[in-house]
């Protein structure tokens, strides 16, 4: 039997996204009258996605399924961003597509020998949930020395939320912590049977009061690309580049880089961590343990 939760979920996305907008923003005239609730109603949305209200207030209550056409044309009205847009419609596949159960993920081995090849750049390795599945010693260095931490917690949504240091060394924690959850929020999308993903967001909801409110926002976000300023104890305040890429064998896996200009001031303090990190004999990774 299909289960109407992610009917149920898509439709709390939509309620949250359409709350979100005002008709001006849609280009609807001013009534004058006050409303009592802030965002579009459901008339509004329908009438713009040319849709019936009954057909658009069945699909937010998570009572029928809408076909690709009529989500796209929802997606406009809402003026869903790309990632938003591609989230709607992964949660809307989940109606008719069984999860399939999924072994232990382990790091490819093209992976692995990239990343013990890469002395001089701080590069991990993850997959679904966001588990770290193996990291450089540099990356041990410059975030935290992962062989320490269980692998079954060696998660980096739950490092994030769970490891005061992990705030600490952020500059910006609150922006970073808000990233993982909007990406959290799309593996959520793509595995919405998978039990240890249910059991971390089940945890965090609970340990973590802004974790929840920021579950409960339903935003989504790509893997993000730019710069990040860390606090790192050794080194000082470093601002890296960070980067993004995806193992074309499997497409779960992707290694993350941070660097820096040659020449610049945070290469140089690389060079220094890296220097730190050799002295400490932090280790790399063999890969993810059950």
């Amino acid at each position: 039997m299909t289960s109407t939760v992610p009917l149920n979920e898509l439709g709390e996305f939509l309620r949250k996204r359409r709350s979100q907008l005002s008709p001006r923003t849609v280009g609807l005239p001013s009534t004058g009258r006050p409303r009592r609730a802030e965002g579009l109603r459901r008339e509004e949305v329908a009438h713009l996605a040319a849709i019936s209200t009954d057909y658009y207030t069945r699909l937010e209550q998570g009572r029928m399924q809408a076909s690709a056409p009529v989500l796209d044309t929802i997606a406009r009205v809402l003026h869903l961003g790309d990632d938003e847009r591609g989230y709607q419609f992964q949660l809307a596949a989940r109606t008719t597509v069984r999860t399939r159960r999924r072994g232990v993920q382990e790091v490819r081995s093209l992976l692995q020998r990239v990343l013990e090849g890469l002395t001089s750049i701080p590069a991990l390795v993850q997959g679904r949930r966001g588990d770290i599945l193996a990291w450089s010693a540099l990356a041990a260095a410059l975030v935290t020395d992962f062989s320490r931490i269980p692998a079954k917690h060696r998660t980096y949504p739950r490092l994030l939320f769970t490891i005061p240091a992990m705030r600490e060394l952020h500059a910006d924690w609150d922006t970073a912590a808000q990233v993982t959850v909007a990406q959290l929020r799309i593996e959520a999308a793509k595995y919405p049977e998978d039990p240890r993903l249910i059991a971390l967001v089940g945890e965090l909801f609970m340990r973590d009061k802004q974790f929840a409110q920021w579950w409960g926002d339903h935003r989504v976000a790509a893997r993000p690309v730019g710069t990040k300023t860390l606090i790192h104890p050794v080194v000082g305040e470093v601002t890296l580049d960070c980067d993004t890429l995806t193992a074309t064998t499997d497409p779960n896996q992707y290694m993350t880089v941070w660097t820096a200009a040659s020449g610049s001031p945070a290469h140089d303090q690389l060079r220094v961590l890296a220097s730190w990190a050799a002295d400490q004999n932090l280790p790399t990774s063999s890969g993810w343990e059950a």
